[in-house]
């Protein structure tokens, strides 16, 4: 789960990161009383979505006076701000961070996150601070500093020095560095976070670091511990097809191409992806319905795979151990007939009940079309999605 820069920074001030004053805005006249109440020379008017490379699209800037941020939050509030991480539908601002200006000497990146491959925790940091860290590492690898912290005592404070030092602090911007470093890695374990990326972090005049800004995602599979942190989703910023999926269980992502999966298994899920991209299509969603689906889960993920108008096509492969073949059949037909089905599906299906399964498709009457494995009801739906165009 994605929060707003203003919630993940009022996260990491409860634990003693430094971070600029400011409050969130919904309308201009609010913006303006916040930059009053700043007494700042410089106040930032910041838009508050879930993507990057915000001020690129035009949704950070820099005001002079109160007056002049509520001019800039009335430009700002109700625009589609498009970034390279939002894609080219943009997102819809509705709300502002008003912060106050700093003094800043120098800009750095700091992040903590899984690392998958060591099954640890990463503490990560550059000097190449207000940078995207994807071209960094791939223009200056050895410009990413990278500490692996054992699960066992968590990050140790010579790890945190060792950090500041590699980021080139002087000492008296050391010993402020390692207490704002062991407070962040405080954040990230006790919210069970995934990510956490202070980018910019500045080093200010007095030698100080503070999270100029801060991105934070909260991993899914933990909420329940933390119910405060549920009530911070928003909605709004989330596709509509996966809000109306977690509402039933059903892990989908929506993507662009024409050819709906419905997989059960994250694994067949996504080599179902790869055999449809191999056989010249283009996927349109990851969907798995798990291995104990049910006949209603199976007809409420079909019907969010019909709301999605991109798709000409579909292709069902499942496994059958858990949830039988007949059970994922019945659930299909009655779908079809509850949606009106218009577009082709094609369905591979091996193991549990998979004859009775077949009988249940074919005698329905409906537009399926029954592969002989994974190549075959690839190269079909490609076939039926392209003949739809």
């Amino acid at each position: 789960m994605k929060i707003h820069e203003y919630q993940a920074k009022a996260i990491l001030a409860r634990y003693g990161v430094a971070i600029p004053r400011g409050e969130v805005a919904y309308r201009k006249e609010e913006a303006r009383g916040t930059a009053q109440r700043l007494k700042s020379n410089i106040v930032v008017v910041k838009a508050q979505i879930h993507a990057g490379g915000r001020g690129k699209g035009g949704g950070v800037k820099l005001a002079r006076s109160a007056d002049e941020a509520a001019e800039i939050a009335s430009q700002i509030l109700g625009m589609n701000l498009i970034t390279a991480q939002t894609g080219p539908g943009g997102r819809i601002v509705k709300r502002l961070l008003i912060e106050e200006g700093l003094d800043i000497k120098r800009e750095l990146y700091l992040s903590l996150l899984v690392d998958r491959a060591s099954g640890k925790v990463i503490f990560m940091a550059s000097t190449a601070g207000g940078m995207e860290i994807e071209e960094v590492a791939k223009d200056n690898p050895d410009a990413i500093l990278r500490e692996v912290i054992s699960p066992v005592v968590g990050l140790q404070p010579y790890q945190a020095r060792k950090l500041a030092f590699g980021l080139g602090l002087l000492m008296e911007a050391v010993n402020n560095a390692v207490p704002f470093l062991l407070a962040l890695y405080r954040a990230f374990i006790d919210t069970d976070a995934s990510m956490l990326e202070i980018n910019p972090c500045v080093l200010t005049g007095d030698s100080k670091l503070v999270a100029l800004d801060a991105k934070m995602t909260i991993d899914d599979n933990a909420l329940f511990r933390h119910k405060e942190l549920r009530e911070l989703r928003d909605l709004d910023e989330e596709d509509p097809l996966e809000v109306e999926a977690s509402k039933y269980g059903l892990n989908y992502i929506k993507l662009d191409g024409s050819v709906a999966c419905m997989v059960n298994g994250a694994g067949l899920a996504m080599a179902t992806m790869d055999i449809i991209k191999y056989a010249g299509g283009s996927p349109a969603n990851f969907l798995d319905v798990g291995g104990g689906a049910s006949a209603d889960q199976v007809k409420n993920a079909f019907g969010i795979l019909m709301a999605d108008p991109a798709v000409k096509a579909v292709f069902i492969n499942i496994f059958g151990g858990i949830l039988r073949c007949d059970v994922l059949a019945s659930g299909v037909v009655a779908a079809a007939k509850d949606l009106q089905l218009k577009v082709p599906v094609v369905v591979r299906m091996e193991g549990t009940n998979v004859e009775l399964g077949q009988k249940i498709l074919r005698d329905s009457k409906l537009n399926f079309t029954i592969a002989d494995g994974m190549k075959d009801g690839a190269q079909k739906v490609v076939a039926l999605a392209a003949g739809a165009r």
